[in-house]
């Protein structure tokens, strides 16, 4: 811990952040100050949410007796602006991550799939004859006859009923569900955006 310490004095904490995150991935147990030096870390980084995990973990480890409970408490009250920032924005989850626009749907929300309920081939099995065609009764006599099957006219399969024979169907995209938009890697700063081709 003592790089990730010396990198923060640098105020360098892509690099302390890194060596945080080898410390958590190597399986060693943790010194018990850790916590609030990477809580301290992401904050400069602007992982405002993951911030205020690791110090919530800090205060529930050492409670007041925290040798950085001050500056816990202090890093808990400049959390709460960019939190409630985080919260108020539709441009981003609740990590504070920006939305980007589903490369499946291209934001449609919906999309043309093949139909889920045919899986594509159009027709499904009748389920009055199992797809056979056929109907078995026993009459009085307790002969076995067989008659076509009146709802499918004997050809043991039907139009299928959710996308009427197209196999396809118009439905919530799966990538996206429904929401038209995926997190991206980027952290928010709140603020729209103006593309290339669109107008302010």
């Amino acid at each position: 811990m003592t790089g990730a310490l010396a990198a923060m004095e640098r105020k360098d904490y892509q690099t302390a952040n890194s060596i945080f995150r080898n410390l958590i991935d190597s399986g060693l147990p943790l010194p018990e100050e850790m916590p609030y030096y990477f809580s301290e870390t992401l904050f400069e980084l602007g992982q405002y949410d993951n911030s205020q995990n690791f110090l919530n973990k800090y205060l529930e480890l050492t409670g007041f007796n925290g040798k950085n409970y001050q500056g816990a408490s202090e890093l808990k009250k400049r959390l709460e602006k960019p939190l409630s920032e985080i919260k108020a924005c539709p441009l981003c989850d609740l990590r504070g991550y920006e939305f980007q626009t589903c490369f499946t749907c291209e934001g449609a929300k919906e999309i043309e799939q093949v139909c889920n309920y045919c899986k594509g081939k159009n027709v499904v099995g009748c389920s009055r004859c199992g797809a056979t065609g056929m109907i078995k009764k026993v009459n009085v006599f307790n002969i076995v006859e067989f008659y076509e099957c009146e709802r499918c006219s004997g050809k043991g399969r039907l139009t299928c009923p959710e996308c009427n024979g197209t196999g396809k169907e118009v439905s919530d995209c799966k990538t996206c569900k429904g929401s038209g938009k995926l997190t991206s890697d980027q952290l928010c700063d709140h603020k729209p955006h103006v593309h290339v081709g669109e107008s302010k």
